[in-house]
């Protein structure tokens, strides 16, 4: 991960935030969501979670009451019960405060990574519109809400339209995704490998690069993936994505232990013999040792 800690220590690496993240602070699940979704419109809920899935039943909702609003207000009260007490005790939280990523894309709606940076005295900026792409501060870290924020109803991706008009990718905020992730080390948190959408991009990703002749100079992309999965494993590798496992039966705690690794990792000053990670096509990585050993022969040389 030598190409990931070295990306972050320069401020350089993007995060994505799922909702594995806020799950751990203990917002309901999409389960629980059309749940409640079901009791609204008057259905049994076991017999409406058959009828579609997630996004359409959301769709439907919208359908048949005209808009997403009352269900966005109930989401934002009910996700932030002890909102600022929750937070305060998330090491998880703490930890992705303390990394300083510049730029850090969320597809979650709450304002769990928000109120984190708040919490621990730390300034950011967040985006989640057009009008918000230029008025933030660069200097401070961006929290990108790309599946869109509770302050906005137009801009939630909840419905099963709003999940497909996000997968064209043809918004302000894909365009500034795309940008961002050409040139930058990524590392995607809180994912599930069943998540098509993040799947998709990741697909997009490679797709972008795949046909360049600069392929060689791609960022790496890096996905905790919780347990081990070999065949996700095997297609994200064959995608360039490098997948990353908990070292814990708690997956919660094996991301905490994965971020404060690279926290402590990122503290350390650079070794200047530092190896650089392999290319995106596996060609070994070039070696530095040598060459700075062979520099250093010749300046002893030159002082003699």
């Amino acid at each position: 991960m030598q190409e990931l800690v070295r990306a972050i220590r320069d401020r350089t690496a993007l995060l994505f935030v799922g909702a594995g993240v806020s799950m751990n602070l203990g917002v309901p699940s999409w389960g629980q969501l059309t749940a409640h979704i079901a009791e609204r419109l008057g259905f049994d809920p076991d017999e409406f979670r058959t009828l579609g899935d997630a996004q359409t039943l959301a769709e439907f909702y919208a359908l048949q009451t005209g808009s997403i609003g009352p269900l966005r207000s109930w989401m934002d009260v009910e996700w932030h019960r002890d909102a600022a007490q929750k937070v305060r005790k998330s090491e998880i939280h703490r930890l992705i405060v303390k990394l300083r990523f510049p730029v850090i894309y969320t597809t979650n709606y709450d304002r769990y990574l928000e109120l984190a940076h708040e919490a621990h005295g730390v300034r950011y900026t967040k985006v989640s519109n057009l009008g918000e792409m230029s008025a933030g501060d660069p200097s401070v870290t961006q929290i990108v809400k790309f599946h869109g924020d509770f302050e906005d109803d137009g801009s939630i991706v909840l419905t099963e339209t709003s999940h497909f008009e996000r997968l064209s990718l043809e918004g302000p905020l894909d365009l500034k995704l795309r940008a961002d992730l050409l040139g930058r080390v990524a590392l995607f948190i809180g994912y599930s490998v069943s998540d098509v959408g993040i799947r998709y991009l990741l697909y997009r990703l490679h797709k972008l690069w795949a046909g360049s002749p600069y392929a060689k100079a791609r960022p790496r992309a890096y996905v905790f993936l919780g347990r081990p999965n070999p065949v996700q494993e095997r297609v994200l590798a064959d995608w360039g994505i490098v997948p990353l496992f908990s070292e814990s039966e708690d997956i919660g705690e094996g991301l905490r232990q994965l971020l404060d690794a690279l926290d402590r990792a990122a503290a350390r000053a650079p070794d200047p013999d530092e190896e650089p990670p392999a290319g995106a096509d596996g060609t070994a990585p070039v070696r530095r040792r040598s060459r700075n050993r062979a520099a250093r022969r010749r300046g002893k040389k030159g002082s003699e």
